[in-house]
C-alpha cells in the first residue's frame, strides 16, 4: 500500500485528536531540551543535568549483585521491603528527628518523582490549587495539571536568597487552595530554609488547613547547617507529606529508588495507586538501597564535602566573570544572574551552547521568576568547571565587544 505525505499528513492530525488535552498542552522539560542538545558532543561542557559525576559506591552495587546471584528476583511487599523502611525509619529520625512507624507510613517508590506523583494524585480534586514556589523543579506543574489541578506559582526572589515568605504565600492563598509544595534545600536556586524560616510557613499553612509536600531529596547536601525538615516543625508532621530517595546523596540516579514518608490515611490511599500502577520498587534497587544507608554515610560525607569545594570554585568564580550569583547552601546548583548582558535566559543559554561549548539550563525552565537566571550543576569535576567558567567568561567578554 501506498501511502503519500498528505495521507501521513492527516493520520497524524487524526492521532492527535485522541490525546487527552491535559497532556498534549504540556510543554517538553526545559532541562531535557538543552541536555538533548548537548548530547553527543564530545566537546561540549554539560553543567545541565542534576546527577553527580559519582559512581554509586562499590560495596552499594557489590550488594546488589550478591541479591541477584542469591536469587533475590521476586516482588516485595507493594510497600518495599519491611527492613528497608525499618532502616528509612532510623535515618530520618537519627538526622532530622522526624519519626515515621515503618509499617504504615512510609511506601518505598521509584525515585522521589513517583512518590511526589503519588501524593499529587492522591490529593487532587480536579479544580484544587497547588502552590509551588518559583522557581522551581520542572516536573512539579505538568504532574499538577496532569492530575487535574491548577498549578499556582509563588514567587521567590534573589535578594530573600530565593526563600519562601509567609507574605508571599499568604498572598496566593484562595478558598480553592489545597497544597503547598515545598523544595528546600532548591532545585534550581540552592537555597534553604531554616528552624526560623519554617516557623512563619508552619502559621499559614495550619491557619489555612493546607497539606504539605516537602520534598526534601537534597537533605544531605547542606553547607555549613544542617537540613531542617518541615515535619519537624511542632504541628507539622501529619499535615506533611515527606518525599526523599537516594538519587542525589548516594550517587544513585539511575537506580530510582525514593520514599515518601505520611500520616497512616494518606499512605495507604497513595498505597492503592501504587499497587495499581507499579507494585513494588524493584527487589535489587531496595537491597543497594539498605545497604547505602547501612554502610554508606562515609563515602556520602566524601561526596558532600567535594561538592562544597566545587560549590565555593563556582560561585567565586561566577563573582570575578562579573556574574552576580548568591551564594547557594544546599544541593548542587549555582544559579547566577545574566540579566546584565541584556539577553534572556533561553537566549544566553542557548548562545551560550552554541558558540561557547558549555551547556546549562535557563532559569525560565523553572518558571517564569526564573528569567535572568541560568542554572548551573557543579556535580561535576573541579577540571570542568574551571574550563566551563573560563568559556563563559570569555562569551561574556565577547557579548560586551558586541554591544
Amino acid at each position: 500500500m501506498i501511502v503519500n505525505e498528505d495521507t501521513k499528513q492527516q493520520q497524524v492530525k487524526s492521532m492527535e485528536t485522541y490525546l487527552s488535552p491535559l497532556v498534549r498542552n504540556i510543554p517538553p522539560s526545559g532541562i531535557r531540551k538543552f541536555f538533548d542538545l548537548a548530547n553527543g558532543s564530545k566537546d561540549i561542557i554539560t553543567l545541565g543535568v542534576g546527577e553527580p559525576d559519582f559512581t554509586t559506591p562499590w560495596h552499594v552495587r557489590e550488594a546488589c549483585v550478591y541479591s541477584l546471584e542469591r536469587g533475590m528476583t521476586a516482588y516485595t511487599s507493594n510497600a518495599g521491603m519491611i527492613e528497608l523502611r525499618e532502616a528509612i525509619s532510623d535515618y530520618l529520625n537519627d538526622n532530622f528527628k522526624v519519626a515515621y512507624d515503618p509499617k504504615d507510613q512510609i511506601i518505598v517508590t521509584v525515585g522521589g518523582s513517583e512518590a511526589i506523583d503519588l501524593a499529587l494524585r492522591a490529593l487532587i480534586v480536579p479544580g484544587d490549587e497547588i502552590l509551588i514556589p518559583e522557581p522551581c523543579y520542572v516536573p512539579y506543574s505538568p504532574i499538577t495539571s496532569i492530575g487535574g489541578g491548577v498549578p499556582v506559582g509563588i514567587e521567590t526572589y534573589a535578594k530573600d536568597d530565593f526563600k519562601l515568605t509567609a507574605e508571599a504565600l499568604e498572598a496566593k492563598i484562595t478558598p480553592k487552595t489545597k497544597v503547598l509544595i515545598l523544595c528546600y534545600p532548591s532545585n534550581p536556586t540552592g537555597s534553604i530554609m531554616t528552624y526560623e524560616d519554617w516557623l512563619p510557613i508552619a502559621k499559614v499553612v495550619e491557619k489555612h488547613d493546607l497539606i504539605v509536600i516537602a520534598d526534601e531529596i537534597y537533605a544531605e547536601l547542606t553547607y555549613g547547617q544542617k537540613h531542617v525538615s518541615f515535619s519537624s516543625i511542632p504541628g507539622m508532621m501529619d499535615r506533611t507529606i515527606l518525599v526523599s530517595g537516594f538519587s542525589k546523596a548516594f550517587a544513585m540516579t539511575g537506580w530510582r529508588m525514593g520514599y515518601v514518608c505520611a500520616h497512616p490515611d494518606l499512605i495507604a490511599a497513595m498505597l492503592k495507586i501504587h499497587q495499581y500502577t507499579i507494585m513494588c520498587a524493584p527487589v535489587m534497587g531496595q537491597v543497594a538501597a539498605l545497604e547505602a544507608l547501612k554502610h554508606g554515610m562515609e563515602e556520602k560525607d566524601r561526596m558532600v564535602e567535594s561538592y562544597n569545594q566545587r560549590r565555593r570554585l563556582i560561585v567565586q568564580g561566577f563573582q570575578d566573570i562579573g556574574l552576580t550569583c548568591h551564594e547557594p547552601k544546599g544541593a548542587f546548583y549555582a544559579f547566577p544572574s545574566i540579566a546584565s548582558t541584556g539577553l534572556s535566559s533561553e537566549e544566553f543559554a542557548h548562545r551560550l551552547l552554541l558558540e561557547a561549548k558549555v551547556a546549562a539550563v535557563p532559569g525560565t525552565a523553572f518558571g517564569a521568576s526564573g528569567e535572568g537566571f541560568l542554572r548551573c550543576s557543579y556535580a561535576t569535576s573541579v577540571a570542568q568547571l574551571t574550563e566551563a567558567l573560563d568559556r563563559i567568561g570569555k562569551f561574556l567578554h565577547k557579548l560586551k565587544q558586541e554591544s
